[in-house]
């Protein structure tokens, strides 16, 4: 495994322990060609695969049909306006209004290890964990150098990509496209699955056959958006969850973004993901350098299945940080659909103390406790506590919780300003805005510009002495609206384009200036709920609320589209009331808990006020999570069924590292008129080991995990719709 070069052949091998991606210098000119990616193979020259011994030839075979080869050459990192025709990913403006840009071979190194990106989220990694290929590349005429990064995991099947690119000439250079990844491959026969939703239905499943011409998933909200997801894949159509190949790109960003796939006239497929290029015009003064977002790349031999529990396993050892990262997080109550805006220190210490009393460990507080906020019209950027509301403050409040066992988290949202507000009617230009148009309001809100250090360096210490007021554990940092008229009145008319990234790059480093100086602050980020659930944010924050729709039934979906890419440890899932306040659905409190303990698990209602017998269940269900709380972090994933497919029941496993133990979930949302059990069959067992199957009106039974593989289980006996189960297995000792 690792990196090699193969220096009669100009081949670079990137292996991982299942899979090759190998790229080549060709041509005296060095054209840098992607050769292959997919199940690992021996050092062998597959330069063939690239078919420049057919026609169109390369250049210094046969120079008049140079654009037939740029046109069909399975690029490395395909460059703008030399006869390349698909999807390009680098397009550059010149002082003289020229936007061309070609790219050749200059150099590379290989070491071991993974560097940091500079002032971006990336994965990670020692030199016993991967191992680092740069391959530096020239536009000659531009003088534009381009590093192409990649990073092979040890024992992940996981490459990452991104790019680094600097100015070496004397002028400026514009940048009006950088992507991170392109992926030159045959179709063969793929289906494209994407991630799309709307608030409160993030993150659905969409499978379709890969069409000709160009599919994409992309965001210009300035934010990953609840819309599309930074995620796509390609799979044989045959795949399922168990079986075929799969090849996934997921961008590490929370910014615009692109993810294409184009089917083109030869039956090619060019996958690319980076930066959205509207609105984007970076300019790159002579010895500046640009560094673009990590995208990573993930290959399944094994199904759908083998792809997340790539993806799962890479987030949780090479992305996720923080001591919270490896233990497990407190079971919270949140009173944001208890309270709204209507609360006070008594009511808040009545519902802690009626917690406390059923074992939850934490309570948030959420919107409303600052300036003259009554409502969501007002006061956003007036960060001091409304003592009017919460005599005494934030610290009193904090040690009344303590003093009741449990801690305290707190609510804030940081890159917001409401126009009714101190702080705008003090800088008004603070706002993102365009001067001489009326400002759009969302959520009766705007935006503050965090490209603007003294804007980023005021909220800081705003959140900084929230943090410092008191005992506080756990901040909930909420972004509730997405960006527009993009104008920032630091930036000069030229670099009006940079902002949106600009904007992106201030949040990350407020929120790493957050976690440095807070190391034991369990921060969860949220966006209008699953807005910016994206692997940019997981570096910072260890969980994500994963959508503002706390129904269990409308959450199997959420849910399985977002546990297909990130680990259910990311995923904020709670409790919440009935009818729920997003549909109105009333479900069994049991199931809700069983939907929510596939996540970070807490509760979002007013304990004072539920029905008794509802109530009584809470220390049962929060016994329930701390018993697989470990195996729900760390175990690996399996989808069993999907009620978005079915219509019927939804049901997923998570399996022990040692395959010592397993939980499955099983969810029947529909119940039917004579009609026989569901038959299960469960995955990621040893199948020469025996399991004792047990589960609350379950069949207790033993059973081999081959026979639980091949033949299943049948679960039945849910009488009624939105029923649940849980149903334990262990390996039996021998």
């Amino acid at each position: 495994m690792g990196i090699a070069f193969f220096e009669k052949d100009k081949i670079f091998k990137l292996d991982t322990p299942s899979s090759t991606y190998m790229i080549a210098i060709v041509d005296e000119e060095g054209f840098l060609g992607h050769v292959y990616y997919g199940k690992r193979v021996p050092d062998e020259n597959l330069s063939y695969l690239m078919r420049t011994r057919e026609a169109p030839f390369t250049p210094s075979v046969n120079n008049r049909d140079r654009a037939s080869f740029l046109n069909t050459f399975p690029m490395e990192y395909p460059t703008h306006g030399l006869g390349d025709y698909r999807e390009d990913c680098l397009s550059v403006l010149t002082q003289a209004g020229h936007s061309a840009c070609g790219l050749r071979y200059v150099s590379h190194r290989i070491f071991p290890g993974k560097p940091k990106l500079e002032g971006l989220p990336a994965t990670f990694g020692g030199e016993g964990d991967c191992t680092t290929l740069e391959l530096l590349a020239e536009d000659p005429v531009l003088q534009l150098r381009v590093v192409l990064r990649y990073t092979a995991f040890e024992r992940l099947d996981a490459v990452t990509r991104s790019v680094v690119l600097t100015n070496g000439s004397e002028e400026p250079l514009r940048l009006t496209k950088v992507l991170s990844a392109c992926l030159d491959m045959d179709n063969r026969n793929f289906d494209l699955i994407t991630l799309h939703g709307a608030w409160a239905r993030e993150r659905q499943i969409q499978r379709s056959p890969l069409c000709r011409g160009r599919q994409s998933a992309f965001s210009v909200c300035g934010e990953s958006s609840h819309q599309e997801h930074p995620f796509l894949a390609l799979a044989e159509k045959a795949a399922t969850q168990d079986s075929g190949e799969v090849y996934a790109m997921n961008f590490v960003y929370s910014g615009n973004f692109l993810a294409q796939a184009e089917l083109t006239q030869f039956d090619s497929v060019r996958a690319v993901m980076g930066i959205h290029p509207y609105d984007f015009c970076w300019t790159l003064a002579p010895g500046e350098s640009f560094t673009a977002p990590e995208v990573v790349l993930v290959y399944s031999d094994s199904g759908l299945g083998g792809m997340t529990r790539t993806f799962h396993d890479l987030y949780r050892g090479h992305l996720i940080r923080g001591e919270y990262r490896d233990k497990p997080r407190p079971v919270l109550i949140n009173n944001w659909e208890a309270t709204y805006f209507d609360f006070n220190t008594e009511k808040l210490i009545a519902i802690a103390r009626q917690a406390a009393s059923l074992g939850i460990e934490m309570l948030v507080m959420d919107d409303g406790w600052f300036g003259g906020r009554s409502s969501d019209d007002c006061a956003l950027g007036d960060w001091q506590v409304n003592e009017n509301k919460l005599p005494g403050g934030l610290r009193r409040l904090a040690d009344e919780v303590n003093r009741l066992g449990m801690r305290f988290g707190i609510w804030m949202e940081p890159e917001m300003i409401s126009p009714d507000s101190d702080l705008y009617r003090a800088h008004p230009d603070w706002a993102i805005r365009i001067p001489g148009r009326t400002a759009v309001r969302s959520r009766n809100q705007y935006v503050l510009d965090f490209s603007r250090r003294e804007v980023r360096n005021y909220i800081y210490e705003c959140v900084r002495a929230v943090l410092k007021s008191a005992n506080i554990d756990y901040l909930k940092w909420d972004m509730n609206r997405q960006l527009t008229d993009l104008g920032g009145i630091a930036l000069p008319a030229g670099r009006q384009g940079e902002l949106l990234h600009r904007y992106t790059l201030g949040v990350y480093e407020m929120q790493e200036r957050l976690v440095t100086e807070f190391p034991h602050l369990l921060l969860e980020n949220c966006s209008g709920g699953g807005a910016r659930f994206d692997p940019g944010m997981l570096y910072y924050s260890p969980q994500i609320w994963c959508s503002d729709d706390t129904d269990a039934v409308e959450r199997l979906k959420i849910q399985e589209g977002t546990a297909l890419v990130y680990p259910l440890s990311a995923m904020g899932a709670h409790v919440s009331d009935c009818p729920n306040h997003a549909v109105g659905r009333v479900t069994p409190f049991e199931t809700r808990g069983y939907v929510a303990l596939a996540g970070t698990f807490g509760y979002e209602l007013d304990v004072t006020k539920i029905p008794k017998e509802d109530r009584d269940q809470i220390p049962g269900q929060i016994a329930l999570y701390h018993r697989y709380s470990g195996l729900m972090r760390q175990g690996d994933y399996y989808r069993v069924a999907s009620y978005a497919e079915n219509h019927g029941y939804d049901c997923w496993m998570v399996v022990s590292k040692d395959k010592q133990e397993a939980l499955v979930t099983y969810i029947q949302v529909l119940g039917r008129p004579n009609a026989h059990s569901v038959r299960v069959r469960l995955n990621g067992l040893d199948e020469s080991a025996l399991y004792r199957v047990e589960g609350e009106g379950q069949e207790e039974q033993v059973l081999s995990g081959a026979a639980l593989r091949c033949a299943g289980i049948n679960v039945g006996g849910l009488w009624g719709d939105f029923r649940g189960r849980l149903i334990h297995l262990t390996a039996e000792r021998t």
